[in-house]
C-alpha cells in the first residue's frame, strides 16, 4: 500500500501549483471526502488526488486569470506634532517637535525645516531631509525675528507643514545674575604678604554677563590686580601680595537690567614692629616692674601677646621670662642678688613675633646691702574648750543575763576626764561594768546585768574648762517563758 500512494501526492501537489500561478483556485465542488483515513496525516495530504483527477475535466470551463491589483497610491503624512523652542541664543535657535500622529503604510523619510522672515511669506528650506526631531537653526542675524515650521516628508509627498504660534526673536534668553560666592570667602580672607592670591568666585546669568570689580568703591589698580573672567566664574589674582592689596573687593555681574553683587574682604597681614617703648618702673628686693606700649605698627592685624627677655650685663646672654604674655606691664622676680640686668619686649600677632624688640633705657640693679631678714611673730591659735558631748546617750532596754553597752561621744581640750554614775552614784571600778574612752569614744559595759541593774545611768566629762554630763534610762526586762515550760 506504501508505494503506489507516493507518486499520486507528487503528482497532486504540482498541479495545484500550476493552477495558481495561471488563476485562482475556482471553488471546490462540494465532493464526497473519502472517510477510510480521517485520523492520519498522511490522507489529509492526499485528500486532493480525486480533484487533480477530475481537473482536467472541468479545465474547459475554468475562468481566465485576473491581473494583479495595484497598490494604494502613496499617500503623505500628518502633520507633526508639539513645536517649541527649546533654546536660543544671539546667533541660533533650537526647535524640536514630535513625530506626525499618522504615519501610513509609506514610512516616513524625514523632515523639511523652513524659515521666513516676519512679516513675509518667502519660505526657504535651510537643510536636506532631517531626520531626527530636533534641529539648530544656527548662523541668523541677531535681533532679527523668523517665523519656523517643518514639514514631514515621505513618498507620498508633503504633509501639512506646523509652524510655530508666534515669530521668534533671535535673541539670548536672558538669566537674572547670581553670584555664588565660596563659603570660605564670605567672611574675612586673612593672607600673608607676599603670598599669592587666587580667588574663583562662580556665577550663572544669560547671556554672558558683564562683570566689573571694584575695590573700596574705586576701580581696580590693573598694575597689582589682575582678573580673569568666563562665562560660569570670575577670578581675581594677585601675584606677590602687599599691604595695600588689604580692602574690599566688589564683584558685579549685569546682565541686561539684571545685576547682582557680592564683596569679599581681603586682609593682608604681616609681623607687627617693636612696642613702641619699654621702662622700668620700680625695683625692690629681687624683683624690677616692667611697663611698655603698643607697637605702632600692628602688622595689620591684632595685638595677640608679647615676649619678655631678659639679660646679666656680665655675660649679655638673653633669656625669656614671659611668653604670649597680653598686658602691657609685667613684674619679673627671682633675680640674683649682685647683677645688673636689662630687659627688652617683643610684640607677636599671628604671623608670629616682631623681628626687632624694645630694650630698656635704663639697668635695674639687685644691692646686696640693706636686706635684713625679719621672723614674724606667730601668735599660737588657742585651741582649748570645754567639753562637749557629740553624741549623746539613748535610752535602752534589755534582758536578764544579756549584756549591753552605753555608747557616747565627747570633745575638748585638754582631754576631758569621763565618769560614769548609776542612780546619781559614781561606778568605779565595778568589775560588773566595764569602762571604755578611745578617740572621745566612750563606751560602758554591763555584764549580764541583773533584775537590780536598771536605772539611771549618767556620763560626765571633765576638764579644765568646764564639764558636762549626758544621762539615759536602761530597762532590764525578765525573759519570757513559754507555757510548757512553766509546768
Amino acid at each position: 500500500m506504501p508505494s503506489k500512494p507516493a507518486p499520486i501526492k507528487k503528482a497532486a501537489k504540482k498541479e495545484p501549483a500550476k493552477k495558481e500561478e495561471k488563476a485562482p483556485e475556482p471553488e471546490p465542488a462540494p465532493a464526497p471526502v473519502p472517510e477510510p483515513a480521517p485520523a492520519e496525516p498522511a490522507p489529509a495530504e492526499a485528500a486532493p488526488a480525486p480533484e487533480a483527477e477530475a481537473a482536467p475535466a472541468e479545465a474547459p470551463a475554468a475562468e481566465e486569470p485576473k491581473a494583479p491589483t495595484p497598490p494604494p497610491p502613496a499617500e503623505p503624512t500628518s502633520a507633526p506634532v508639539d513645536i517649541f523652542v527649546e533654546d536660543k541664543n544671539d546667533t541660533s535657535v533650537t526647535i524640536i517637535w514630535s513625530q506626525p500622529e499618522n504615519i501610513g503604510p509609506s514610512g516616513l523619510d524625514g523632515y523639511s525645516i523652513e524659515i521666513c522672515k516676519d512679516g513675509t511669506e518667502d519660505w526657504k528650506a535651510i537643510t536636506d531631509l532631517h531626520k531626527s526631531s530636533r534641529y539648530v537653526i544656527k548662523n541668523q542675524t541677531t535681533g532679527e525675528r523668523l517665523k519656523i515650521r517643518v514639514v514631514a516628508v515621505n513618498a507620498g509627498g508633503r504633509s501639512p507643514p506646523l509652524a510655530l504660534p508666534e515669530p521668534v526673536l533671535v535673541k539670548e534668553v536672558a538669566d537674572r545674575p547670581k553670584i555664588r560666592m565660596p563659603r570660605f570667602l564670605r567672611q574675612r580672607y586673612v593672607a600673608s604678604v607676599g603670598d599669592k592670591i587666587n580667588l574663583t568666585i562662580p556665577f550663572t546669568g544669560k547671556p554672558k554677563p558683564v562683570v566689573t570689580w571694584t575695590k573700596d568703591g574705586q576701580p581696580l589698580d590693573k598694575k597689582r590686580v589682575n582678573i580673569r573672567s568666563t562665562e560660569r566664574d570670575s577670578i581675581l589674582f594677585i601675584r606677590s601680595s602687599e599691604r595695600e592689596d588689604s580692602g574690599v573687593y566688589e564683584m558685579c555681574l549685569k546682565v541686561e537690567d539684571f545685576e547682582d553683587k557680592a564683596s569679599l574682604i581681603l586682609q593682608i597681614v604681616e609681623l607687627p614692629g617693636p612696642p613702641a617703648s619699654v621702662k622700668i618702673v620700680d625695683t625692690w628686693g629681687f624683683n624690677v616692674a616692667l611697663e611698655w606700649t603698643p607697637p605702632v605698627d600692628n602688622g595689620n592685624t591684632d595685638i595677640t601677646g608679647y615676649t619678655i627677655q631678659k639679660a646679666d650685663k656680665k655675660t649679655g646672654d638673653w633669656f625669656t621670662v614671659l611668653e604670649h604674655y597680653h598686658r602691657l606691664n609685667a613684674t619679673i622676680s627671682d633675680l640674683i642678688m649682685g647683677n645688673t640686668y636689662k630687659f627688652r619686649v617683643f610684640s607677636e600677632n599671628k604671623c608670629g613675633i616682631s623681628e626687632d624688640a624694645s630694650v630698656t633705657k635704663g639697668e635695674a640693679k639687685i644691692l646686696k646691702t640693706g636686706i635684713e631678714y625679719k621672723v614674724d611673730e606667730y601668735k599660737e591659735h588657742d585651741f582649748t574648750e570645754p567639753p562637749k558631748f557629740t553624741t549623746s546617750l539613748n535610752d535602752r532596754s534589755t534582758t536578764v543575763g544579756y549584756s549591753t553597752k552605753l555608747l557616747c561621744s565627747v570633745r575638748g581640750l585638754p582631754k576631758p576626764k569621763i565618769q560614769w554614775m548609776k542612780n546619781q552614784m559614781i561606778i568605779g571600778d565595778d568589775p560588773k561594768f566595764r569602762q571604755i574612752c578611745v578617740q572621745g569614744i566612750c563606751s560602758l559595759e554591763i555584764r549580764k546585768p541583773g533584775n537590780f541593774d536598771g536605772g539611771v545611768y549618767s556620763c560626765k566629762a571633765i576638764n579644765d574648762h568646764g564639764e558636762v554630763v549626758v544621762s539615759c534610762k536602761l530597762e532590764v526586762k525578765q525573759p519570757i517563758v513559754a507555757d510548757a515550760d512553766k509546768k
